[in-house]
């Protein structure tokens, strides 16, 4: 299960164009979040949800943890304030790189 990190704002990506996308916890509008500085796929935006108990993911930001890096190259590490969970896409078989 990949690491990954749930928030409202990100900085240093773009939004690729919105669909939707059947994952673990049911049907969602999703758009992709891509690095600024290399263009990969560095996560997903939730555009909408629909399942009334998923709601909560609305407008959120969804990063992967094996794909941030650090100004010098490391890992960033989580703090007692990020959320972590598995990440649907991957779970569901998503061929993210």
């Amino acid at each position: 299960m990949t690491k990954m990190f749930m928030w409202f704002d990100s900085v240093n990506v773009t939004v690729g164009e919105a669909d939707d996308r059947m994952m673990m916890t049911g049907l969602h509008t999703v758009a992709d979040l891509f690095c600024v500085g290399c263009g990969s796929i560095i996560g997903w935006k939730y555009e909408t949800a629909h399942e009334k108990s998923q709601k909560y993911k609305e407008g959120k930001s969804v990063l992967e943890r094996y794909k941030i890096l650090g100004p010098d190259g490391s890992n960033y590490w989580v703090t007692g304030d990020a959320h972590i969970g598995g990440s649907d896409a991957d779970e569901a078989g998503s061929n993210r790189v």
